[in-house]
């Protein structure tokens, strides 16, 4: 039996390492896809090394444009793969461009998708993220869901429930497993002078935001201020940076302590230790939630809604005032004071439970 597993971002490096794993130890043969969405080094090789992710089969080197054109040249070249491949399963993660542009050319070949992390939703139609998952969950022909919401989520949208696996989430394999071993291996906070528990670690890079001058302003702004109470730990991601340059923003990448952007060990073991996160990210949000860390989601709704339960994860408008007082209201918070009464998100095998399941429903078809 043979799957494609198709990435292109940083988040689905940190899903693919885990499950890629457990793929292989289920004894099937693994071709690993990717699509080159994340072009800049520090979001791309340095996670293969770390991850001990096998190097790609394939590598496209599609990015760097806008949506429409980087998911149509992703079609193309995938299609090329799957006909020179012609695997059993398509694998795919997340919500990316390169999620559905996965999706779209192993459906039109007739070759069956299994989507991790199905399920999701904002309910914002604005985001390209929502469209592509989405669309992505109504074309797979397996839909590995990491929660009972994403599970219900689907059921609603008329899903067929024979299609639907609760597996939980693949970032709590991944955050377990890693997690230990930055602290082993991560010299992140010696090397910068941090002390655990005495900064806020902050990321920036969904469109919603580095797109809205307004928006990313008042983001930028509030760190630097707040950069006067407590230290702003801010790793950029490079569309962040192009777009306060942009602006006429980049004044506040002065005001803080700014990274190049970090490996995922290093990241883990700056969210491990960090007193309060402030993020777009939902990744982050859930790792935030995994090592109890309070946050503070810099927009209007998050798919993870599991992460609000307790006070963990707190939504904010973007604005200014907004941002000032909910963080301030976050760090004045006692952490013993929130809840930690569940775990929604699974054992801690997601992945193995998606290997099997793939072995089990290629021997009931074929």
């Amino acid at each position: 039996m043979k799957v494609v597993s198709v990435v292109g971002a940083r988040p689905q490096f940190v899903k693919a390492a885990v499950v890629s794993r457990a793929i292989r130890e289920a004894g099937l043969l693994e071709v690993l896809v990717h699509t080159g969405q994340h072009y800049d080094p520090g979001l791309s090789e340095v996670f293969f090394r770390e991850l001990d992710i096998p190097s790609p089969d394939y590598h496209l080197g599609i990015g760097g444009g806008t949506h429409g054109e980087n998911t149509g040249r992703m079609i193309e070249a995938i299609e090329r793969v799957l006909l020179e491949e012609r695997p059993d399963w398509v694998l795919v993660y997340g919500d990316t461009d390169s999620t559905l542009a996965g999706t779209i050319a192993a459906v039109k070949l007739h070759i069956p998708v299994a989507h991790v992390e199905a399920g999701l939703r904002s309910f914002n139609r604005r985001m390209p993220e929502e469209i592509n998952r989405v669309l992505t969950d109504h074309a797979s022909d397996l839909l590995f869901a990491p929660s009972e919401t994403a599970v219900r989520n689907l059921l609603r949208e008329g899903i067929d429930e024979d299609r639907i696996k609760l597996v939980g989430d693949v970032m709590y394999d991944a955050a377990l497993y890693y997690g230990a071993k930055a602290e082993r291996e991560s010299r992140i906070l010696d090397r910068l002078g941090l002390k655990p528990k005495e900064y806020l670690l902050a990321t920036v890079h969904r469109a919603e935001n580095t797109d809205d001058p307004e928006r990313l302003g008042a983001i930028l702004e509030a760190l630097a201020l707040l950069h006067r109470e407590i230290p702003v730990v801010f790793p950029v991601h490079p569309r962040t940076r192009k777009r306060a340059r942009a602006f006429g923003l980049e004044r506040f990448f002065k005001e803080v302590l700014t990274l190049d952007p970090v490996g995922y060990l290093d990241m883990l073991m700056l969210e491990k230790n960090a007193r309060l996160i402030a993020t777009d990210s939902g990744g982050v949000q859930k790792e935030a939630f995994f090592f109890r860390v309070p946050c503070v989601t810099l927009r209007d709704e998050t798919e993870w809604v599991e992460t609000l339960h307790g006070g963990w994860n707190r939504l904010v408008m973007v604005s200014l005032g907004k941002i000032m007082e909910k963080i301030r209201e976050s760090l004045a918070l006692p952490v013993e004071s929130l809840e930690y009464r569940y775990h929604p998100f699974g054992d801690g095998q997601a992945a193995k439970h998606i290997a099997g399941a793939l072995r089990s429903q290629y021997r009931a078809t074929s």
